[in-house]
């Protein structure tokens, strides 16, 4: 069953097509590679599912309901949430305060006033424990590690929408390059991250440069050249494609 699609969308920048009649379906509960040389338009594919970009033509689809316009209260609402290349937090907080300001949903001075709930304070602990940032939680973000902060900005997405159960409600992730700058520990903190998300069925749409990664952890892959659609498929059988070759690796 789809949980997302894109039918025929086009995004120009300045006359110039990012992306140019595009049409792909990513399956529920599953984890979607989409992968692609620098400039394919894949952050730009995920801009537009976030509701960060409006499509000049075209139509995307979440969950059976169809957006000639879709913006992000809109993806919202179908717990959809995502990750940036560029890591985005508040870097004059504490680890602790960054999560806890998802958790309240709240604006930044009223979240303040709710730091010391139990169950806010609990659950932070749980998602932090899980990205191995507990004991930094009182470590201003903007000092942490650039692969912390990769770690930090992952930990707030699971924040989003989490329910009083302690479990993620979110059911539609978009991780934008979530490995890189990562050590080996930390990526593996991040794959069984991934892992767990899938077997509690929510969908992960993962744009990686990573082709090992690509290989072992996702059920599907898109490979984008020039803003368009040039292979899909199992991950393995895609990137055997000479074409995929030739375009994404330069052989």
């Amino acid at each position: 069953m789809p949980a997302l699609a894109v039918h025929n969308i086009t995004k120009h920048f300045d006359g110039v097509k990012a992306v140019s009649d595009l049409s792909l379906t990513i399956e529920k509960g599953k984890i979607t590679g989409i992968i692609g040389p620098n400039g394919s338009g894949k952050t730009t594919l995920v801009n537009v599912l976030s509701g960060l970009l409006n499509i000049d033509s075209g139509v995307v689809v979440v969950e059976n309901t169809r957006f000639s316009r879709i913006r992000p209260w809109d993806g919202m609402r179908f717990g959809m949430t995502r990750t940036f290349q560029q890591v985005r937090l508040f870097n004059q907080m504490s680890v602790l305060d960054n999560i806890l300001v998802v958790l309240t949903k709240r604006n930044l001075w009223s979240s303040f006033f709710e730091f010391h709930n139990d169950y806010h304070l609990h659950r932070a602990k749980e998602i932090l424990e899980r990205v191995d940032l507990w004991e930094k939680r009182h470590e201003l973000a903007g000092n942490c590690s650039y692969g912390q902060r990769k770690l930090l900005e992952i930990a707030r997405a699971l924040a989003t929408h989490s329910t009083s159960s302690g479990k993620v409600h979110s059911e539609i992730f978009l991780f934008d390059e979530p490995y890189s700058g990562l050590f080996p520990e930390m990526l593996k903190t991040v794959s069984g991250l991934m892992r767990e998300l899938r077997a509690a069925g929510k969908t992960v749409v993962l744009i990686e440069h990573d082709m090992g990664l690509i290989r072992e952890l996702c059920d599907y892959a898109f490979v984008m050249d020039g803003g368009a659609l040039l292979a899909s498929g199992k991950p393995n059988e895609v990137l055997a494609r000479q074409e995929v070759i030739k375009v994404y690796l330069g052989e």
